[in-house]
Protein backbone atom coordinates (compact mmCIF):
# COMPACT_ATOMS: atom_id res chain seq x y z
CA UNK A 1 0.00 0.00 0.00
CA UNK A 2 1.42 3.03 -1.26
CA UNK A 3 0.25 6.53 1.08
CA UNK A 4 1.06 10.07 -0.08
CA UNK A 5 2.14 12.52 2.31
CA UNK A 6 1.18 16.35 1.45
CA UNK A 7 5.08 17.55 2.19
CA UNK A 8 8.11 18.56 0.53
CA UNK A 9 9.74 18.56 3.72
CA UNK A 10 13.00 15.88 3.87
CA UNK A 11 12.48 16.18 7.54
CA UNK A 12 8.53 14.90 7.86
CA UNK A 13 9.37 12.33 5.13
CA UNK A 14 12.31 11.09 6.90
CA UNK A 15 10.25 10.73 9.64
CA UNK A 16 6.96 8.83 8.46
CA UNK A 17 8.77 6.60 5.99
CA UNK A 18 10.75 5.19 9.18
CA UNK A 19 7.32 4.91 11.42
CA UNK A 20 5.37 3.20 8.02
CA UNK A 21 8.10 0.76 7.26
CA UNK A 22 7.31 -1.39 10.55
CA UNK A 23 3.91 -1.59 9.12
CA UNK A 24 4.93 -2.49 5.66
CA UNK A 25 3.29 1.05 3.91
CA UNK A 26 5.20 2.72 1.31
CA UNK A 27 5.47 6.82 2.02
CA UNK A 28 5.69 8.96 -1.16
CA UNK A 29 5.56 12.82 -1.52
CA UNK A 30 2.11 13.68 -3.52
CA UNK A 31 3.12 14.63 -6.93
CA UNK A 32 3.34 18.09 -8.46
CA UNK A 33 3.02 19.09 -4.84
CA UNK A 34 5.22 21.89 -5.65
CA UNK A 35 3.24 23.47 -8.42
CA UNK A 36 -0.31 23.76 -6.39
CA UNK A 37 -0.23 26.86 -4.24
CA UNK A 38 -0.96 25.62 -0.63
CA UNK A 39 -4.16 26.07 1.06
CA UNK A 40 -3.86 28.71 3.70
CA UNK A 41 -4.21 27.38 7.28
CA UNK A 42 -7.35 28.82 8.59
CA UNK A 43 -7.44 26.66 11.60
CA UNK A 44 -6.93 27.59 15.47
CA UNK A 45 -5.79 24.17 15.85
CA UNK A 46 -3.38 21.38 14.81
CA UNK A 47 -6.00 18.54 13.97
CA UNK A 48 -8.50 22.05 11.97
CA UNK A 49 -5.51 22.88 9.63
CA UNK A 50 -4.25 19.27 9.09
CA UNK A 51 -7.75 18.30 7.88
CA UNK A 52 -8.12 21.08 5.91
CA UNK A 53 -4.84 20.62 4.13
CA UNK A 54 -5.75 16.74 3.58
CA UNK A 55 -9.44 17.56 2.45
CA UNK A 56 -7.81 19.96 -0.17
CA UNK A 57 -4.70 17.87 -1.26
CA UNK A 58 -6.60 14.71 -1.67
CA UNK A 59 -9.08 15.70 -4.42
CA UNK A 60 -5.62 16.10 -6.68
CA UNK A 61 -4.84 12.42 -6.45
CA UNK A 62 -8.43 11.00 -7.15
CA UNK A 63 -8.27 7.25 -5.54
CA UNK A 64 -5.58 7.70 -3.60
CA UNK A 65 -5.25 7.95 0.69
CA UNK A 66 -3.09 11.60 0.94
CA UNK A 67 -2.80 12.25 4.65
CA UNK A 68 -1.22 15.87 5.64
CA UNK A 69 -0.20 16.70 8.84
CA UNK A 70 -0.01 20.30 10.85
CA UNK A 71 2.61 20.31 13.76
CA UNK A 72 4.36 22.57 16.15
CA UNK A 73 5.83 23.34 19.21
CA UNK A 74 3.62 24.29 22.60
CA UNK A 75 5.17 25.98 25.54
CA UNK A 76 3.47 25.35 28.79
CA UNK A 77 4.67 28.94 29.91
CA UNK A 78 3.86 30.40 26.44
CA UNK A 79 0.25 29.02 27.06
CA UNK A 80 0.91 26.56 24.46
CA UNK A 81 2.31 29.25 22.05
CA UNK A 82 3.85 28.81 19.33
CA UNK A 83 1.31 25.86 18.59
CA UNK A 84 -0.09 26.02 14.97
CA UNK A 85 2.20 29.62 13.93
CA UNK A 86 5.42 27.63 14.95
CA UNK A 87 6.99 28.04 11.44
CA UNK A 88 5.47 31.98 11.60
CA UNK A 89 6.42 32.95 15.33
CA UNK A 90 9.04 35.58 15.20
CA UNK A 91 7.00 37.09 12.29
CA UNK A 92 3.89 37.35 13.96
CA UNK A 93 5.87 38.83 16.39
CA UNK A 94 6.91 41.35 14.58
CA UNK A 95 10.94 39.94 15.75
CA UNK A 96 13.77 41.27 14.23
CA UNK A 97 16.61 39.10 13.96
CA UNK A 98 19.27 38.58 10.96
CA UNK A 99 18.96 34.75 9.96
CA UNK A 100 16.86 32.37 8.24
CA UNK A 101 13.41 31.75 9.59
CA UNK A 102 14.30 28.68 12.24
CA UNK A 103 17.11 31.01 13.38
CA UNK A 104 14.84 34.18 13.44
CA UNK A 105 12.19 31.48 15.17
CA UNK A 106 14.38 29.98 18.02
CA UNK A 107 15.90 33.57 18.66
CA UNK A 108 12.33 34.70 19.01
CA UNK A 109 11.25 31.59 21.35
CA UNK A 110 14.31 32.35 23.86
CA UNK A 111 13.31 36.28 23.83
CA UNK A 112 10.08 34.76 25.12
CA UNK A 113 11.22 32.79 27.47
CA UNK A 114 14.64 34.88 29.15
CA UNK A 115 12.82 35.18 32.24
CA UNK A 116 10.62 32.55 32.76
CA UNK A 117 11.61 29.11 34.86
CA UNK A 118 9.18 26.16 33.67
CA UNK A 119 10.58 25.82 30.52
CA UNK A 120 8.46 22.59 29.99
CA UNK A 121 7.55 21.87 26.37
CA UNK A 122 6.44 19.44 23.87
CA UNK A 123 5.87 18.57 19.69
CA UNK A 124 2.93 17.75 18.87
CA UNK A 125 1.19 16.53 15.45
CA UNK A 126 -2.33 15.44 14.15
CA UNK A 127 -2.69 13.79 11.09
CA UNK A 128 -5.44 13.36 8.66
CA UNK A 129 -5.88 10.68 5.90
CA UNK A 130 -8.48 11.72 3.19
CA UNK A 131 -9.30 10.26 -0.09
CA UNK A 132 -11.35 12.31 -2.48
CA UNK A 133 -12.32 15.24 -0.52
CA UNK A 134 -12.99 13.57 2.59
CA UNK A 135 -11.49 13.21 5.61
CA UNK A 136 -11.10 9.30 7.02
CA UNK A 137 -9.13 9.10 10.14
CA UNK A 138 -7.37 11.74 12.16
CA UNK A 139 -4.60 11.20 14.74
CA UNK A 140 -2.18 12.71 16.95
CA UNK A 141 1.52 12.00 18.38
CA UNK A 142 3.57 14.27 20.53
CA UNK A 143 6.84 14.12 22.55
CA UNK A 144 7.88 15.66 25.95
CA UNK A 145 10.96 17.83 26.68
CA UNK A 146 12.25 21.35 27.88
CA UNK A 147 13.50 24.41 26.13
CA UNK A 148 16.78 24.90 26.48
CA UNK A 149 18.75 28.62 27.12
CA UNK A 150 20.71 28.09 23.84
CA UNK A 151 21.03 25.58 21.08
CA UNK A 152 23.34 22.81 20.90
CA UNK A 153 23.23 20.55 17.62
CA UNK A 154 23.34 20.88 13.73
CA UNK A 155 20.53 17.89 12.89
CA UNK A 156 16.78 18.41 12.78
CA UNK A 157 15.74 21.74 11.52
CA UNK A 158 13.36 24.18 13.47
CA UNK A 159 13.65 24.43 17.06
CA UNK A 160 15.41 21.15 17.05
CA UNK A 161 18.41 22.53 18.55
CA UNK A 162 16.71 24.38 21.67
CA UNK A 163 14.30 21.02 22.70
CA UNK A 164 15.36 18.77 24.88
CA UNK A 165 14.54 15.79 25.09
CA UNK A 166 12.67 14.32 28.42
CA UNK A 167 14.72 11.13 29.84
CA UNK A 168 17.35 11.71 27.04
CA UNK A 169 20.64 13.75 27.51
CA UNK A 170 20.35 14.81 23.51
CA UNK A 171 18.52 18.21 22.04
CA UNK A 172 16.28 16.20 18.81
CA UNK A 173 19.04 17.96 16.78
CA UNK A 174 21.69 16.50 18.78
CA UNK A 175 19.75 12.83 19.01
CA UNK A 176 21.32 10.17 16.72
CA UNK A 177 18.78 9.24 13.66
CA UNK A 178 17.30 6.32 14.85
CA UNK A 179 16.36 7.81 18.41
CA UNK A 180 14.41 10.85 16.49
CA UNK A 181 12.88 8.04 14.27
CA UNK A 182 11.80 6.17 17.11
CA UNK A 183 10.79 9.15 19.60
CA UNK A 184 9.05 11.47 16.91
CA UNK A 185 5.91 12.69 17.20
CA UNK A 186 5.30 12.78 13.43
CA UNK A 187 5.99 8.80 13.64
CA UNK A 188 3.79 8.42 16.67
CA UNK A 189 1.10 9.97 14.59
CA UNK A 190 1.23 7.64 11.92
CA UNK A 191 1.30 4.62 13.83
CA UNK A 192 -1.50 5.84 16.27
CA UNK A 193 -3.31 6.80 12.53
CA UNK A 194 -1.75 3.19 10.57
CA UNK A 195 -3.36 1.16 13.74
CA UNK A 196 -6.45 3.21 14.08
CA UNK A 197 -6.75 1.91 10.28
CA UNK A 198 -6.58 -1.60 11.10
CA UNK A 199 -2.74 -2.49 10.29
CA UNK A 200 -0.32 -3.94 12.58
CA UNK A 201 3.79 -3.88 12.68
CA UNK A 202 5.62 -6.25 10.42
CA UNK A 203 7.92 -8.91 12.36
Amino acid sequence: MILYVATTNAGKLRDFRAAAEIFGIAIEPLPGLKDVPAPEETADTFEGNARLKAEFYSQLAPGEMVIADDSGLEVDALHGAPGVRSARYAEDMQFAFAGNVDERNNACLLHALADAANRSARYRCVLALAQGGRVLQTASGSVEGSILREPRGNGGFGYDPLFLLRDHPFTMAEAPLDLRQQISHRGRALAGLLQTMGYGAIG
